[in-house]
């Protein structure tokens, strides 16, 4: 049984208050791409729109994820707690996997 809290590990400094910023103008023209389907725009306009929201996204998990590796990771590695390590780096391993498939 997995007793990991997530929301123990959540930093709300300027990290996570400008990944909040990035969300919310991702959001604003995943609206726009949104407007552009009702009002038929042109497909291939509308492809590199949501082109552009997917590579604003991977961004953001670029840089929660670079978060997360210089402080909880690196706090699971240093403690000695092996069952600690050990999960931390399969989450890690299965953040991976995941983004590799399509």
């Amino acid at each position: 049984m997995d007793t990991h809290d997530p929301a123990a590990h959540l930093h709300h400094g300027a990290h996570h208050e400008e990944a909040l910023r990035q969300l919310k103008t991702t959001e604003g023209h995943l609206r726009g791409i949104q407007r552009m389907l009702e009002e038929n725009a042109y497909c291939i306009d509308v492809i590199r729109q949501i082109q552009a929201v997917q590579a604003a996204l991977n961004k953001i998990s670029v840089q929660i994820l670079e978060e997360h590796l210089n402080s909880c990771v690196i706090t699971a590695v240093r403690g000695e707690d092996p069952q600690e390590r050990e999960r931390v780096l399969k989450e890690i391993s299965d953040v991976f996997e995941a983004a590799t498939k399509v």
